[in-house]
């Protein structure tokens, strides 16, 4: 984690508790905040309002904005280093661009102004699905928010082994202070072929021995790179999405990877990710996996 945390500002409620949690990230992992604003209104106002005496009011609003916002990262945390820039272009291009070159975007759960609907509309959806940097939806109750638990949970894919997220999860719990919680869910299906003996013989030990080898293949790596982290292991029968859900109510942290794919177009934002940016009940951090 070596670029800022880029941070997306409107004004809005749910923005100024992402700047909140963003601010202390920034000042437990040493990095600057740069705080953005998309603002179209160069391009629908023209040419001669650009170029009048005074400050079109929609320009005047997008600094007032992140004015306020600096204002208030500093506040909460004297020494952090933050910049702030608005720019004109619509969000989801805005957000993806700045993307390239941070540690993670940092958006809240809801917006208002170009950012309306951020998390549940097009905008926060497809940053989170199509950004090359980790990207964080800051939502849930005070005690996630807050950092009670003293826990990260992380979501254990089918290709979890060397991935991003998991070193990501990994840091943050080591920077934190905090333990790891790393969950991999599993499902005996009602029809499947049974050629393995163990499978014939008893299905649902078979699938939960095989969440539990990849559990451990999954963390074996970073659990070498980063002995002083907590780690405890689950491998819990049910539908992953639901389980994650359920279990970030005792989370500071939620972390997911998503895959990236150069062959696939549209958004690549897979049932879990879905689900956990819309219910989970503290911060959710989703982490590209390139292909």
């Amino acid at each position: 984690m070596v670029g800022p945390l880029v941070v997306g500002v409107d004004g809005s409620d749910a923005s100024l508790q992402a700047l909140d949690w963003a601010a202390d990230e920034g000042m437990l992992h040493e990095l600057p905040l740069r705080l953005i604003y998309a603002s179209r209104w160069e391009r629908y106002e023209g040419t001669a309002l650009a170029l009048s005496l005074d400050r079109p009011a929609e320009r005047v609003l997008a600094d007032n904005i992140v004015g306020v916002a600096a204002e208030r990262a500093n506040l909460r945390h004297a020494d952090l280093n933050v910049s702030t820039q608005v720019l004109s272009d619509d969000p989801e291009t805005v957000l993806l661009r700045e993307g390239h070159d941070a540690s993670a975007v940092v958006l809240g759960s809801r917006g208002r102004g170009a950012f309306t609907g951020l998390l549940l509309g097009s905008v926060g959806l497809a940053v989170a699905a199509r950004a090359q940097c980790p990207v964080i939806v800051v939502r849930g109750d005070k005690a996630g928010l807050e950092g009670t638990h003293e826990r990260i949970l992380l979501g254990i894919g089918d290709s979890a082994k060397g991935s991003e997220a998991v070193r990501f999860a990994f840091r943050e719990a080591e920077a934190r202070g905090c333990s790891l919680e790393a969950v991999r869910a599993w499902r005996c299906p009602a029809h499947e072929t049974t050629d393995h003996p163990q499978l014939a013989a008893e299905p649902e030990q078979y699938h939960k021995d095989r969440a539990v080898a990849l559990l451990d293949e999954a963390l074996e790596e970073e659990i070498g790179e980063y002995p002083t982290v907590r780690v405890r292991r689950a491998a819990v029968e049910g539908a992953a999405h639901r389980l994650l859900v359920h279990r970030s109510a005792a989370a500071d942290l939620l972390v997911i990877g998503a895959q990236r794919r150069q062959s696939r177009l549209g958004l690549q934002l897979g049932r879990v990710a879905h689900a956990a940016l819309h219910h989970a009940v503290c911060p959710v951090a989703v982490v590209p996996q390139p292909e």
